[in-house]
């Protein structure tokens, strides 16, 4: 699945209407009928996203924003509300509240799935990153976030140069920011100034036939080093649900369809400016609570201290999402040889160099551990048994496929790896199973390991019942 939305609406036909179209495109739906009710299945069944009816039996879509915004656990669940009419001060209202998007009735089925796809992806971004935070707070590293006081630079980028100073003066009012105004044609040189903005508005022409250089655009800034963590909204004056899709799915964080109103720009942009530092500081966290008390000091990937707490909290968030992940357990083939031939010097090198090929096969999510000796750790956050194969396979193939330079050796030498794959419970119907362990997994990925070790090394092994080999 895509990932589980809650429709909640007090209206059970345009429920069904909503849900046909999110199954369509193999998202999995759960249903509400007021705001008690939804609160109640995002306690239960915790959602990737909420799509929400502007009016509730019993209550609104801001008040359900609200409510949601209560609880650390819910605070950053994104909202979109559906409206049955225009009405621009419940909009704002709702946008104020802390709904990412208020869509207006009739809605666009193709802008509808952008809009879901982008909301999922910037929620499941965020979830991972407090996922290994909660692993730093589970060890005690966690320190407050700096709050951001550095002035916001915001860049309006258009072929217009009349209509961006325009908006740029007529913001002011709404967000205190240092405003810029660039020709489309500027873009890319002035985001590879000293300092770049914080966030850009990027206005669409009005001429339809230059939407693809904007979409080239953002391409090339999701692409940059130095430009791709600033936050990007589109500004379409003339409302075009396809190009907005479009943009959504190349990159932008957010769009408005409506043209440009300086009180609900201002809204959107102090969003999308609040998502990237909490992004930011969970990742700064991160890197400076647990660089020294949980990192391997040889190979520089986290240690047996870390990873044990990151599986424990692996196993509450996909229990919760019913998401499936997987374990893989390595051991280097006849490591002892070459700590023996070689020396101890060499033995590093080894570690070291392993280490930096598993870090290049695994996905950027993935996390990677060396548990001691010789022996890793890899856990995969939301990966179903294809991806996990694909995964282990490609980290057999980084090891064994290309020679070991070591100081010892006059030669290049060969060594293998050899893995054992266990697969998480959590994937499968609710209610089926009792919860993962982290030493039950551990074990089941070890046997497989073991099994591997039986059937020549050098190979990925998936069976759960094989029973221990010699050394």
């Amino acid at each position: 699945m895509q990932g589980k939305v809650l429709i909640v609406d007090g209206i059970s036909t345009n429920r069904i209407v909503l849900k046909v179209k999110l199954t369509a495109a193999f998202y999995q739906v759960i249903q509400a009928g007021s705001l008690a009710e939804a609160l109640e299945c995002v306690a239960s069944d915790a959602p990737d996203l909420v799509v929400s009816a502007m009016n509730l039996p019993d209550g609104s879509a801001a008040e359900l924003c609200a409510k949601l915004r209560e609880s650390y656990k819910t605070a950053t669940l994104p909202v979109l509300a559906i409206a049955s009419s225009a009405d621009p001060q419940k909009r704002l209202d709702t946008l104020h509240a802390g709904a990412f998007d208020v869509m207006n009735k009739p809605v666009n089925e193709t802008l509808l799935l952008g809009r879901v796809r982008n909301m999922i992806s910037a929620h499941r971004t965020l979830a991972q990153w407090q996922l290994r935070d909660d692993t730093n707070c589970a060890l005690g590293l966690s320190e407050a976030p700096a709050e951001f006081e550095r002035p916001v630079n915001v860049a309006f980028i258009g072929d217009e140069l009349g209509s961006l100073r325009g908006w740029a003066s007529r913001m002011f009012p709404h967000m205190s920011a240092r405003y810029t105004v660039t020709l489309l044609r500027d873009a890319m040189a002035s985001l590879h100034a000293d300092t770049p903005p914080e966030a850009v508005v990027l206005a669409l022409p009005d001429a339809h036939d230059q939407g693809d250089t904007c979409l080239r655009l953002i391409s090339a800034i999701r692409a940059s080093a130095q430009a791709q963590d600033i936050a990007l909204l589109v500004l379409q004056k003339v409302e075009d649900p396809l190009l907005a899709t479009s943009t959504l799915d190349m990159g932008a964080d957010d769009v408005m369809t409506g043209g440009f109103h300086a009180p609900e720009l201002a809204l959107r942009l102090k969003a999308l400016l609040k998502r990237k530092r909490q992004v930011a500081q969970l990742l700064q966290r991160v890197r400076t609570g647990l660089r020294d008390a949980v990192n391997d000091p040889l190979t520089g990937l986290y240690n047996r201290r870390y990873a044990m707490p990151f599986v424990s909290r692996l196993i509450e968030r996909s229990t919760a999402s019913q998401t499936s992940f997987a374990i893989i357990v390595g051991d280097m083939d006849h490591f002892k040889r070459i700590n023996d031939r070689y020396g101890h010097a060499s033995g590093d090198a080894v570690l070291v160099e392993t280490a930096r090929r598993l870090g290049s096969a695994v996905r950027a999510s993935d996390m990677v551990a060396r548990m001691g000796g010789e022996e890793f750790m890899i856990a995969m956050p939301a990966a179903d048994v294809g991806t996990a194969r694909t995964v282990a396979h490609r980290v057999c193939q980084a090891i064994g496929n290309a020679p070991f330079i070591l100081p010892g050796a006059a030669n290049p030498v060969h060594i293998t790896i050899s893995l054992g794959l266990a697969m998480s419970r959590t994937g499968a119907k609710q209610g089926c199973h009792a919860p993962d362990r982290v030493e039950t997994l551990l074990d089941h990925a070890d046997k497989a390991l073991y099994a591997a070790k039986l059937q020549g090394r050098n190979r990925v092994n998936f069976s759960l019942q094989q029973a221990n080999p010699a050394a």
